[in-house]
């Protein structure tokens, strides 16, 4: 006896999944954060770029400073003149060691350039890790002292050629410049390079403050 079967069709069954709020707020939540991050990571860039920038090229004015202040050491240093003529008694001889002011010239200037030296090291620091504020401090600190010590080092020299070359009738100074020539360029040439390194020093001091500002 044959049995019949009949057979009814299931509807197909639908399964909606309801997403969480939790998971809609941590996915609406997950590409801003790393927008964000992405902004303060461009910004850091941005910012560390301008700062070894501003280093790179403090590296290049220390060395241009160091030409300066060694150019005025030797030429001050080595500066002696002994006119073709003399007497029995006198032997007419102009040295940067007969005068105080091209002596201390010649210290300070020496100074400076060892420093410079001493400082390359702190500025290849700066340029390594744009962000390190205590080397940058330092640099900012000594090169102020630097900048008072070459230029009163220069002034007091300058002061010096300018009575070698005018004289000074109230005081009867005469002009010697007129005799020792070699003498009075050397010591001017000097001179000029000393205000040179002054003023790269002065140039380094507001890089580095500048550079501290926008730490």
């Amino acid at each position: 006896m044959e049995s019949s079967h009949s057979t009814k069709s299931n509807p197909e069954t639908a399964i909606h999944i309801t997403e969480s709020k939790s998971a809609k707020g941590k996915s609406a939540a997950a590409p801003v954060a790393i927008t964000a991050t992405t902004k303060a990571t461009t910004t850091s860039y941005q910012k560390g770029g301008w700062k070894r920038g501003v280093a790179i090229f403090d590296f290049i004015l220390r060395l241009c400073a160091l030409i300066a202040a060694l150019a005025a050491t030797v030429t001050m240093g080595t500066t002696d003149q002994t006119l073709p003529f003399f007497t029995q008694f006198f032997q007419f001889q102009a040295s940067y060691d007969d005068l105080p002011a091209f002596t201390y010239f010649v210290v300070a200037n020496a100074i400076a350039s060892g420093y410079l030296v001493l400082s390359l090291p702190f500025s290849i620091v700066c340029i390594v890790r744009p962000h390190v504020a205590g080397a940058r401090l330092l640099l900012l600190i000594f090169d102020t002292m630097l900048v008072a010590f070459t230029t009163a080092a220069a002034a007091s020299a300058a002061a010096i050629v300018y009575l070698a070359h005018n004289g000074n009738q109230n005081t009867n100074w005469l002009a010697i410049c007129q005799q020792f020539t070699d003498f009075c360029q050397r010591v001017s040439g000097a001179v000029v390079a000393s205000f040179i390194a002054a003023v790269i020093f002065t140039f380094l001091v507001v890089l580095s403050a500048v550079a501290l500002r926008r730490h």
